[in-house]
């Protein structure tokens, strides 16, 4: 989706590494995963396929159901290569290319040179973006990822924050709202304003601020850099071992 270059935009994505997983397996994951979605807000109820025109594709709608989420993920296997998994791809089909959402995921994919993903692109303008680019939607959202997809982390940033930070990037992002699995380790205390949340007994979300985060804030990005700092210290942001 493109967008003007003075809008912020935003997504969400969850990562995780060398799993084997069968189609079955990504089908049970992905319809927890979509069933979580839908009381996220209303804007999450409902997908389609991706096709050659915006017609076409509104008539191609995803049931969100395992058995047909599992035969997707079975046509989206690599022809060549098993140990990249399998791949699905879909969108919301709301407003134009700035107001819609797109979604891509891979599951079961055990390569080194590879990782499993499942990455969301969220609104850039229009009431949807209003309201899905808010502390608790995206929250719920990325809730939704840790617990359908069990990632070693995940984060909801803005495109803007993720190039200002310095590459080589860590193995994990601090963005807006970030995901950490335990077993990445302990999350130390952070600073105000920024909120951590238990997800069951599968690690912590991260929220730095209650408003909008914004590249264009100096506030933001600094507390977003302190936070960075305290997490890389605690032994978080770098390779999971195994």
């Amino acid at each position: 989706m493109n967008a003007s270059s003075s809008i912020e935009t935003y997504y969400a994505g969850a990562y995780w590494r060398l799993r084997k997983e069968s189609p079955e397996e990504c089908g049970r994951r992905a319809e927890a995963f979509f069933q979580a979605l839908s009381p996220i807000d209303p804007y999450f109820s409902r997908w389609f396929k991706l096709g050659r025109s915006r017609k076409e594709a509104l008539k191609s709608r995803i049931e969100t159901r395992q058995a047909d989420l599992e035969k997707m993920f079975r046509r989206g296997k690599d022809k060549l290569f098993e140990e990249l998994g399998f791949r699905i791809s879909g969108w919301n089909g709301e407003g134009d290319d700035d107001e819609a959402c797109g979604f891509y995921i891979t599951c079961g994919g055990y390569a080194e040179e590879v990782g499993n993903v499942c990455v969301f692109d969220l609104p850039n303008t229009g009431p949807n973006a209003e309201r899905v680019l808010t502390a608790p939607v995206l929250t719920g959202l990325v809730r939704a990822m840790a617990m359908a997809w069990d990632p070693d982390d995940a984060v909801a940033m803005s495109h803007k924050h993720r190039d200002l930070i310095p590459k080589p990037h860590p193995d994990a992002l601090v963005g807006w709202v970030t995901y950490l699995a335990r077993r990445r380790g302990t999350v130390p205390p952070l600073p105000a304003p920024v909120r951590i949340e238990r997800v069951e007994d599968k690690g912590s979300l991260i929220i730095l601020t209650p408003e909008r985060f914004t590249a264009s804030n100096p506030e933001h990005i600094a507390l977003a850099e302190r936070v960075r700092e305290l997490l890389d210290r605690a032994g978080l942001l770098g390779p999971v071992r195994s």
